[in-house]
């Protein structure tokens, strides 16, 4: 029989975030996790073929310079308003111990990203989730209420719904006296980006990641742009917590991703263009799903479970995404592949589907 030890008594227990899983065989089609699937810019390969290895026995600039600026310059704002962290899940965890230290509740969708809660539990942070509409939307009224910050995705996961920025700034306008958080890992997939907002607001942090438009989820990049002082706060953090986060290599291939536009925009335009194609087939199989503009679909069928289809593809070696939770135990999100990983999905559902 396990019993409590002392020391147990005061661990800071939580239910961890489950991310999304990572099969180690081959020859699978990888549909669950929402990567990019082309290569990063050629000029990262550049990048790590060129590095002198003898560099890795230096510590790395503290302060991403070289990242940071070339964010700054492809946003047109000051590097001092860019905060660069492992990944866009670091920054907002950093975010959430600088600013979240309210005793009001922080605010954010009950259909959301599941680490948000995580990082509240972790930390000690009171919350409280909002229902969205029937139609996966966010009424911008239930967040003009008492708050100790907000945050959501803009476009939403996994629903891949996007808001407008006249409904963000609503938002943010009513809330003065706290933090709103905008989540735009998806928006370059067709979203327009409420980053002009944080001239006009001291109170909006917008954060965004290198790991879905610019294929570089192995190398964990993620950055913030907001006001200088929410950028200076979170620094001040992170240099207390630890100074070193990003590696050489990761800086200078992630300041080469940012000066690629043009891969970036072929990128980017090609996964667009394959989710469009994609949804015209999901509708011609039965499926129903929200217009996405991210890199996924968050589709249910009207005759089969969720559950099942998902152990299907599973058997054929195509992994999408499912949660048996409330409100969407009978959707899949789907990222979208290349075009030829999504016609050899389309193929297992129609024998799926169909059986």
């Amino acid at each position: 029989m396990n019993t409590e030890t002392k020391w147990e008594s005061f661990v800071r227990k939580v239910v961890p975030y489950v991310p999304g899983e990572q099969p180690k065989e081959k020859d699978i089609i990888k549909l669950n996790t929402n990567e990019n699937p082309y290569p990063p810019s050629p000029r990262v390969k550049a990048v790590i073929d060129s590095f002198d290895c003898g560099r890795m026995r230096l510590y790395p600039d503290p302060d991403a310079s070289v990242l940071v600026d070339a964010l700054a310059e492809n946003y047109g704002v000051k590097p001092s308003q860019v905060f660069v962290g492992v990944g866009s899940d670091d920054v907002i965890a950093m975010a959430f111990m600088t600013f979240f230290g309210s005793d009001k509740p922080i605010l954010f969708p009950n259909v959301t990203y599941s680490f948000y809660d995580v990082w509240a539990e972790v930390y000690r942070i009171p919350y409280k989730t909002v229902p969205l509409r029937e139609d996966f939307t966010i009424n911008p009224d239930d967040y003009k209420t008492e708050n100790g910050g907000i945050i959501f995705p803009n476009p939403n996961a996994p629903t891949g719904v996007l808001e407008s920025v006249a409904m963000i700034e609503e938002i943010v306008r009513a809330n003065p006296d706290s933090v709103v958080m905008i989540d735009e890992a998806y928006i370059d997939f067709g979203g327009e980006s409420c980053l002009p907002l944080v001239e006009k607001y001291d109170n909006l942090l917008v954060i965004q990641t290198f790991s879905k438009s610019r294929s570089m989820a192995g190398m964990r990049i993620g950055f913030a742009i907001g006001n200088e002082r929410l950028i200076r706060y979170m620094n001040d953090v992170k240099f207390s917590v630890n100074s070193y986060t990003m590696n050489t290599v990761t800086q200078l291939c992630g300041a080469e991703a940012v000066r690629d536009k043009d891969y970036f925009s072929e990128t980017v335009s090609k996964i667009i263009a394959t989710r469009e194609r994609s949804k015209k087939r999901l509708a011609e199989l039965g499926f129903t799903f929200t217009d996405s503009k991210s890199n996924f679909i968050f589709a249910s069928h009207k005759t089969k479970s969720a559950a099942e289809i998902f152990n299907e593809l599973k058997k054929r070696k195509i992994f999408v995404r499912y949660w048996n939770k409330p409100i969407i135990e009978n959707y899949l999100r789907i990222t979208v592949g290349t075009d030829g990983e999504m016609d050899a999905l389309f193929g297992a559902l129609e024998e799926i589907v169909n059986e």
